[in-house]
């Protein structure tokens, strides 16, 4: 197997879903499955679904173009790239579903639950992993369901995360190369490079029509199938492996949705409501109402993104320590430097942008209501907003600013 086989399967997962999408989205519009205002996106409604079948043809198509002339692959490695693709079809199915017909929760739950078994049942699934400083940790007899809840998490993880034009495409995109990156290097996980280099290349070629302005949305079929796969990747790619960073590289590349994710759920819960209720507290809400356009929210999230992917893949490709944990001292303080540097450039994302924008442009709104309010009540109504997520549209009176 060479570095071909994966590009190869990006090229072809790009183009058949850059080709499809256009038709999808024909279709999607015949069948009646078009996005209606919901509490979770910032759309005025009316734009066509489905997109996320032109997404499920690219990577199948690019697996069947790469997998045939790649060599070095088991038997038992290509039979559990075929379960991932099965799995991804039954996700496909209930995901147009519910785009079309708007599925109960505890439906969805049920198809994500039952796409996911396929794999796990065929022996896509984590049995350990090995914890720093802790060691090899065993799952004994729960690896199984342990894997299908890790599959099921992502899925939504990627679907809640859903919400702004380019958004979900891009972060997966990014997701997908960094996690292919990773399992080229693993020599038990190479073949997990091709798939992932498909679902790259199909998300950025349905990227081609979902940036704003988006003519066509992934919808749940999509976001969930995006889910699935990569939580497929990061399994056969490096999770399954007993290096320490195994389980690291995943987290750290999906870093972004999943923090998006925890933070609603807990403000949910904190509210008593259900998690699964639509709301405008994630990331990219917040953004937009302090005043960023959506192109400018979405680059600023695929840079996050991207460089804690960059971290992730420096992990595992920089010489900083060998087997025996002896630590280079110019290599670990390259690593050093460039998990500062993102470390940083994340501070500035949440703090900056979130709290101290907030705070200059709600000053503005505030003295042109009231002129005579003290910083320290200026200070007190920022601290209610972000307690409560409540943040006003501030720039309505601005519309330039952040554009």
């Amino acid at each position: 197997m060479t570095w071909r086989d994966p590009l190869v399967a990006l090229l072809v997962g790009f183009a058949v879903a850059a080709a499809l999408t256009p038709l999808v989205g024909r279709l999607a519009r015949a069948v009646g499955a078009v996005d209606r205002p919901r509490g979770r996106g910032v759309a005025a409604g009316g734009t066509p679904l489905l997109g996320g079948l032109a997404i499920a043809a690219g990577v199948a198509i690019g697996m069947l173009v790469a997998l045939p002339d790649a060599s070095r692959i088991s038997e038992a490695q290509i039979d559990n790239l075929h379960a991932l693709l099965l799995g991804g079809l039954v996700i496909t199915v209930v995901g147009a579903l519910d785009d079309r017909f708007d599925l109960h929760p505890l439906a969805k739950l049920a198809g994500q639950v039952l796409a996911a078994a396929i794999p796990v049942s065929q022996g896509v699934e984590v049995g350990n992993i090995t914890l720093p400083f802790l060691g090899a940790l065993d799952f004994h007899g729960f690896g199984a369901p342990l894997t299908v809840l890790g599959f099921v998490a992502v899925m939504n993880v990627v679907n809640l995360s859903d919400g702004i034009d380019g958004l979900a495409a891009g972060v997966c995109a990014i997701a997908a190369l960094a996690l292919g990156f990773v399992a080229w290097d693993l020599a038990s996980g190479q073949h997990a490079s091709i798939l992932a280099g498909a679902v790259c290349g199909a998300a950025v070629g349905f990227l081609v029509h979902n940036f704003n302005p988006a003519s066509i949305f992934m919808g749940d079929t999509g976001a969930m199938l995006l889910g699935y796969l990569l939580a497929g990747v990061a399994v056969e790619g490096s999770v399954k492996t007993n290096a320490v960073l195994a389980l690291v590289v995943p987290m750290m590349v999906l870093a972004v949705p999943f923090l998006d994710t925890t933070f609603v759920v807990l403000k949910r819960l904190k509210a008593g409501q259900p998690i699964y209720t639509a709301d405008q507290n994630h990331f990219h809400h917040r953004l937009t109402r302090i005043g960023f356009s959506q192109r400018r929210v979405v680059l600023y999230l695929y840079a996050w993104a991207g460089s804690l992917a960059m971290v992730a893949v420096a992990l595992k490709y920089v010489p900083y320590n060998d087997d025996r944990d002896h630590y280079d001292p110019l290599w670990t303080s390259v690593v050093g430097v460039v998990v500062l540097a993102v470390l940083a450039f994340s501070a500035y994302l949440v703090v900056l942008l979130e709290i101290v924008k907030l705070r200059r442009l709600d000053a503005r709104r505030l003295r042109r209501a009231s002129p005579g309010l003290s910083d320290r009540e200026i200070d007190e109504d920022v601290r209610r907003a972000l307690e409560t997520g409540e943040i006003d549209a501030i720039t309505d009176d601005h519309p330039t600013v952040g554009r």
